[in-house]
């Protein structure tokens, strides 16, 4: 309960020193389970940041992720995910992020206001290390902190966790109807079972994958379910097996003016298929690796994809890899990358690498990424020519 309370603590204070009208700064929303913020940066640009608090906290820092392509944004994030000890506590993380933002974009930091963040952060280090529960009774009845806690004086122990009790479970109701905004029937369900199956794995002992990969998946997918990209079509996205591991997208929203979509528009007067179908996957350590995302159909010359349906492009390997990129983020700028690279379909006689329906197989895929890290690790990165990576 002390460490439930503690973090409840941080986040009242994270939200008194950085409410939704900061000039610099902004807690959006909070919850025990996510954070959602606003740096307002150079020019006044905003940048919306969301840190997941995943099962494993404090013992592993909140997953962050931004919107954001601006890589002093997605670099200032990235940071966070290398932190420990009291540095994985939500109100020094903070703290963290607001300098490293600053810093990023040389503005100045509001130095009042992480001073008192640092105060706070003192006497949150301080209840932590007691074991004392933010709850339980003072003799004040109130910190000496700047921030002032609200604490419950009576001295009761079971009066003291029948509101605890009653508190968490009004926090648990908010979240779930948060969680359900936006969203259609058919997603909602989606994401309950999804949840249901997670249970009844770890009741089983067969858990797949990882707590934070598979919290962070989570907001991921219901992200995109909420996403203006995804409710107008742009691409579609189906679990295979029912897994949050592996996603098929079928992408249908390229440039209209590129030879892609034309392609595309005979693509269905042949085949009924009007997308290029995507697999990505992810591994147990996601989002610290990045996902592997391949073409499945059709055959495609040009684009940036290469023998086999791997995608050249430097933010799917470790090296231009950033925690802070979100899956809709690597479609997106996955079709921008083919209307760049002048991808075509290829009609007609398959290619090499592709089997007689028209398909790339995984293994050839595996194998033409592996090659493609192993040269960029030597050479560097460039833009490559049409057709090779």
């Amino acid at each position: 309960m002390a460490c439930l309370n503690t973090l409840k603590q941080e986040i009242k204070a994270v939200e008194r020193i950085f409410p939704k009208e900061h000039d610099r700064f902004q807690v959006l929303t909070a919850s025990v389970d996510e954070l959602t913020c606003r740096f307002v940066g150079q020019n006044g640009k905003k940048h919306d940041i969301t840190g997941n608090i995943t099962e494993t906290y404090p013992h592993t820092p909140p997953v962050w992720f931004a919107d954001s392509e601006d890589i002093t944004v997605t670099g200032s994030v990235e940071r966070l995910s290398r932190t420990s000890g009291q540095d994985n506590h939500v109100i020094s993380q903070v703290g963290i992020l607001v300098r490293e933002l600053c810093k990023a974009q040389s503005l100045p930091e509001p130095t009042s206001d992480l001073e008192k963040l640092s105060t706070a952060m003192s006497g949150s280090s301080a209840d932590s290390s007691t074991g004392s529960s933010k709850s339980a009774s003072t003799d004040n009845g109130s910190s000496d902190m700047d921030i002032e806690y609200e604490f419950d004086d009576d001295d009761d122990d079971d009066d003291d966790t029948e509101d605890d009790m009653h508190l968490e479970l009004e926090d648990e109701s908010a979240n779930k109807n948060k969680e359900k905004e936006g969203l259609e029937t058919e997603h909602i369900e989606t994401l309950e079972r999804l949840k249901a199956n997670q249970r009844q794995d770890y009741l089983q002992g067969t858990v797949t994958g990882s707590v934070q990969a598979s919290d962070r998946l989570m907001k991921e997918l219901r992200d995109i379910y909420r996403s203006d990209s995804f409710k107008m079509g742009i691409y579609t996205l189906e679990l295979v097996n029912d897994s949050l591991y592996e996603w098929n997208i079928k992408l249908k929203g390229v440039d209209k003016d590129s030879p892609l979509y034309g392609d595309l528009v005979t693509l269905k007067e042949r085949e009924g298929k009007d997308f290029i179908l995507l697999n990505i996957t992810f591994q147990e350590n996601y989002p610290f690796i990045p996902p592997f995302v391949r073409v499945v159909h059709p055959v495609i010359s040009g684009g940036y994809v290469l023998v086999g349906g791997a995608i050249c492009m430097e933010l799917l390997t470790k090296q231009g890899w950033s925690s802070a990129y979100t899956v809709e983020a690597i479609i997106m700028q996955i079709a921008a990358t083919f209307v760049k690279g002048k991808a075509r379909i290829h009609f007609g006689t398959s290619k090499v690498s592709s089997t007689s329906t028209g398909q790339y197989s995984l293994a050839r895929a595996q194998q033409s990424y592996k090659s493609l890290v192993q040269i960029h690790e030597k050479q560097g990165w460039y833009t490559p020519p049409k057709a090779d990576g």
